[in-house]
């Protein structure tokens, strides 16, 4: 006799197929039926496990955080503060629009929790008020998957159209500085200054710049 879907198909499985597809097709192409196809089963076999896209969207955002390395506790709370915004910027790039599967939603996965539970016990050990400490482990996630949002979207239609970040930026630059003085002093001042491709350094001056808001808060307690 067959087994029954509930036998046969995990929720483990279902995320291991949904990545794949993601991987493949990305956000748009994602749906019940082409996950189903990957794990080899019919759609509705899924609906023992996920009722409905949501919440496939919810067991894809907890396997995305799968993989995510813990920073060492080692220095201050701020150098972990900083390594954890870091490594979690690595981890939404290394899979096709993962920064628009958890961008906004808070999953209570087994992996999410796990992650969320050392952030918020660094932050406490460190002197943070509760509140305070809730408040900074959501305004790094906030940070880190708005910032991977906006590296992995298109800059322009030229890049959309196939051109690289580095030309969209040069190409946005070339305007600005186009641009009469008169009227656009400062978007001609610094043309190159906003149009520097270099996503690490924006990132990292974001990064550091909500780390010293905490240090400040810290110092007030």
């Amino acid at each position: 006799m067959a087994q029954t879907p509930a036998r046969t198909l995990t929720r483990e499985g279902i995320a291991a197929a949904a990545l794949v597809v993601l991987e493949r097709e990305g956000l748009a192409g994602l749906s019940m039926r082409k996950v189903a196809a990957e794990a080899g089963v019919q759609a509705a076999s899924l609906y023992w496990h996920v009722r409905n896209k949501e919440e496939l969207l919810d067991l894809l955002g907890d396997a995305l955080v799968a993989d995510a390395e813990l920073p060492p506790r080692t220095g201050g709370w701020r150098e972990q503060y900083l390594e954890y915004g870091r490594r979690y910027r690595a981890l939404l790039l290394a899979r096709r629009d993962a920064a628009k599967v958890v961008a906004g939603r808070l999953t209570t996965g087994p992996h999410v929790l796990a992650v969320l539970e050392d952030q918020l016990d660094r932050l406490r050990a460190a002197g943070f008020a509760d509140a305070d400490a809730a408040m900074a482990a959501y305004l790094l996630s906030a940070y880190v998957q708005g910032f991977v949002l906006q590296e992995q979207s298109p800059l322009s239609a030229a890049e959309a159209a196939g051109a690289s970040r580095g030309q969209a930026a040069r190409a946005a630059g070339d305007v600005f500085r186009a641009l009469p003085a008169e009227t656009h002093p400062n978007l001609v001042a610094l043309a190159d200054d906003l149009t520097d491709p270099d996503m690490d350094s924006r990132f990292e001056f974001g990064l550091q710049r909500l780390a010293d808001g905490l240090a400040a808060l810290l110092r007030q307690r």
